[in-house]
């Protein structure tokens, strides 16, 4: 029931529960919905608990604060959402309309049935929004940078595309990468062995550690997926004068590549760029991939051939109060988004004809 997407499968949300990414002791406790008719499955949402609003991406910390200052609990509150993945895709995982009605209401029903604070479906593709706004949710935007292949034969005249000024600035950054000594290897999960998740692994925990945090995601998961999915995830590993410095992991998904982790264990000028950017870029040309989810925020891809893109969120709050407070703050906020988002499209690094 997941329209080809790999991260609303069984598979890449069954790892997340599997290795103890999610669950009681993690805020995210699972509590999927399914329909059935006559004992078939028909239909089906990913649904979790929360305890806290980090792994989502759609940022409604002041929402909470704002309870907590009138002596209300936020938390827990329901998200359908796949966590820790900002990427649209379907929620309602349903190929009848009628039954992606149903299961939203019972969502719904389910919210006020347990008492939760409020309900959150989190990056929907564009038919489950209009389902959830159907159903009473309120809608937001935000923004994404994503990159569109308009049937380049080759990078060469992807950056042909571009205004002059931006091509040589992506020139300049590739040289000087390839001036360092840093070669890529690119390889299909499944055909990656263990070591290479392993000193993937190091990279993204690296990352996190620089900045004082700690990984969203244990090694077992990297694991489950190589072991469920692995020809739907994409290795890139760096290495310089024969050294691994860095890697990159992405996600196929149907015409799709969902850029989604990244590390490195040494400073090279441009090596971001390239290892997470370029380099995903270059593969979907090739294997004509249509769209690059570069992940969430970062004004920076703009330079780098993605452009900003809206994308949405529904969102249900039980108390009346609140709900209105939040609905006339979404209107000005969207306002802003719409704005925001004319400027990007004005800043576009292509030619205009």
């Amino acid at each position: 029931m997941n329209n080809g997407n790999t991260v609303t499968s069984y598979e890449f949300l069954a790892a997340l529960e599997e290795t103890g990414n999610v669950g009681d002791e993690s805020g995210w406790l699972p509590a999927h919905l399914i329909a059935t008719l006559n004992k078939r499955l028909v239909g089906s949402v990913p649904l979790y608990i929360k305890t806290h609003s980090y792994g989502e991406y759609i940022f409604d910390w002041a929402w909470a604060d704002a309870y907590h200052r009138s002596g209300l609990d936020y938390y827990p509150k329901l998200v359908s959402a796949v966590p820790f993945t900002p990427t649209t895709g379907p929620r309602l995982l349903a190929a009848d309309l009628d039954v992606k009605n149903a299961l939203a209401n019972a969502v719904l029903s389910f919210t006020k049935d347990n008492q939760l604070s409020s309900f959150h479906c989190l990056y929907p593709e564009e038919e489950d929004l209009l389902v959830w706004k159907k159903s009473g949710c309120l809608l937001r935007k935000s923004i994404q940078f994503h990159w569109t292949n308009q049937n380049y034969e080759n990078f060469t005249q992807y950056l042909s595309s571009m205004k002059s000024v931006k091509r040589k600035k992506i020139k300049q950054e590739r040289k000087r990468v390839i001036d360092s000594d840093v070669k890529f290897r690119t390889i299909s999960g499944d055909q990656a062995c263990e070591d290479d998740w392993e000193f993937f692994y190091d990279c993204y925990q690296h990352t996190y550690n620089i900045r004082g945090s700690n990984p969203y995601l244990n090694f077992d998961f990297f694991l489950e997926l190589k072991n469920k999915i692995g020809k739907n995830t994409l290795l890139i590993i760096a290495s310089q004068s024969g050294q691994r410095v860095a890697a990159a992991l992405n996600i196929l998904s149907n015409d799709t590549i969902l850029g989604r982790y990244w590390g490195a264990k040494k400073y090279i000028p441009g090596l971001h760029f390239e290892t997470c950017y370029y380099q995903t870029i270059e593969y979907a040309i090739e294997h004509g991939y249509k769209k690059f989810e570069g992940g969430a925020q970062g004004e920076h891809k703009l330079s780098r051939g993605l452009e900003g893109v809206e994308t949405n969120s529904a969102h249900w709050l039980a108390h009346p109060q609140f709900s209105d407070a939040v609905g006339n703050f979404l209107d000005r906020e969207g306002a802003a988004i719409g704005e925001y988002h004319e400027n990007l499209t004005t800043r576009t690094p292509f030619k205009t004809l």
